[in-house]
């Protein structure tokens, strides 16, 4: 199927098989060891916000500014927050991922993501789980590959895909305590995972030229300042004939930014997803292009395009931990704070499942690219090797090993010969789990 600008789109493959092999009972799903730890990780997060400090919480409050604000609108940016508006929106990101990040690991989204719908009957985790399968797949990895997630997050995403692949993943996010977090998570799994703290937007990146044989990003292109220039960036870092594979936030054809109520949607859904840039299927394939890269496909990943009955999901549980929270704050038990946080966070979740059933936004829009195997040079001549150098002696939270550690090879994707029983159109199949890792199916059921 092709698009009014002429690039291949495909529909989502169907992943429903992967998820109904069978049905675990509850109880088994409760006493896996995944689910144990789940429980402590909610439980830290809970005591940390528990603890926050009235500046942290104003912090966060305040930091919600950017989202009334869009990168390219430079004259609004510069009025509110100031020349230095790239830095602010930095500090803001910062503050705002410090207490957002404890919030979502309480429920279901502790990789901060609403994902595609790739399940109907799935819940959160295994809807992630099935996206990020699909990714692994498309990626098209050489054994030992070496990833590159942008907007890592806590880790948990990159972890996901060092148990797919085999991949040693390089992992860049701005808060300080979802580094932590990755970094501890890595050293549980004894993975060799690698994680810097650093405003990505702080182009070039501490990285080498040629680097890595594949990309991932998952719903944090909107916080680039300058995605072409990110682009021309990732494809310096890429391998000839590596791929680049995004999910993010864009605004659909059905949006009219001259309807006052499409207006104010998308003023309420910015803050909820945490968006400063609203870009479009074809500015974002565009830009791709831009720097050199093939646009191989772009479509919208969920199941007939809606990710409503995932975010009804997401909203409905927080709604009901907030009346749970009021109450507890009324009673005394907990501080005043949770009710500024939940009333906060729980706000304007219809607004966002509206403009979804309206198709008039989605946060689960999928490009796939690839850099060409004979590519000609379009990275900028910046001198990196300093800022390696750094990264390596100060931030790497990994060794030097390519190899993938021997506790995990057994799960990695195999290429093999097809077989309908255990492949997809690749030819690659999903090897078994790690034992202590709860797998797609036990998680699969709502």
């Amino acid at each position: 199927m092709a698009t009014s600008n002429g690039l291949r789109t495909s529909s989502p493959p169907e992943y429903g098989h992967l998820a109904t092999s069978h049905e675990p009972s509850k109880s088994d799903k409760a006493h896996t060891p995944g689910s144990l730890r789940r429980w402590k990780t909610a439980m830290k997060s809970f005591r940390i916000l528990r603890d926050l400090t009235p500046e942290q919480v104003d912090n966060f409050m305040n930091s919600y500014v950017i989202y009334s604000l869009d990168w390219k609108h430079e004259k609004a940016m510069t009025e509110t927050l100031g020349l230095d508006y790239q830095k602010k929106v930095g500090d803001c990101l910062r503050d705002y991922y410090s207490v957002l990040n404890h919030m979502c690991a309480i429920g279901e989204l502790e990789k901060m993501y609403i994902p595609p719908v790739m399940h109907l009957h799935a819940n959160i985790i295994a809807n992630q789980n099935l996206y990020e399968e699909s990714v692994a797949r498309e990626l098209h990895l050489p054994p030992n590959p070496r990833l590159l997630d942008l907007g890592c997050g806590r880790g948990r995403v990159a972890a996901h895909m060092t148990r797919l692949t085999g991949a040693r993943v390089t992992g860049i996010n701005i808060d300080h305590d979802q580094i932590a977090s990755a970094k501890a998570y890595n050293k549980h799994m004894n993975f060799q995972n690698d994680f810097i703290r650093m405003d990505f937007n702080d182009l070039p990146l501490p990285l080498p030229d040629g680097e890595f044989d594949g990309f991932y990003n998952i719903q944090a292109f909107s916080l680039c300042k300058n995605i072409p220039e990110m682009c021309r960036e990732l494809y310096r870092l890429l391998k000839p004939g590596a791929r680049l594979s995004l999910l993010d936030w864009v605004k659909l054809d059905a949006f009219d930014d001259d309807d006052a109520h499409h207006q104010d949607l998308m003023r309420r859904i910015k803050p909820l997803i945490g968006a400063v840039g609203t870009p479009t299927p074809e500015s974002m394939a565009a830009d791709i292009e831009s720097a050199g890269f093939k646009v191989l496909s772009h479509s919208n990943a969920s199941i007939d395009g809606l990710q409503s009955p995932l975010i009804e999901r997401a909203d409905g549980y927080f709604r009901v931990a907030r009346h749970g929270v009021l109450g507890l704050v009324r009673a005394g038990i907990l501080p005043a704070h949770f009710k500024t946080l939940l009333n906060r966070f729980a706000l304007d979740g219809k607004a966002f499942v509206e403009a979804d059933k309206a198709r008039l936004i989605t946060t689960s829009y999928h490009w796939l690219a690839e850099k060409p195997r004979e590519a000609p040079n379009f990275t900028r001549g910046v001198s990196t090797g300093h800022r390696e150098a750094h990264y390596m002696d100060a931030t790497s939270s990994g060794s030097s090993a390519k190899s993938a550690p021997s506790s995990m090879r057994s799960s990695v994707l195999e290429v093999k010969s097809p077989s309908p029983a255990n492949t997809d159109h690749t030819g690659i199949s999903v090897a078994p789990p790690t034992p202590d890792e709860p797998t797609k199916v036990e998680q699969a059921i709502v």
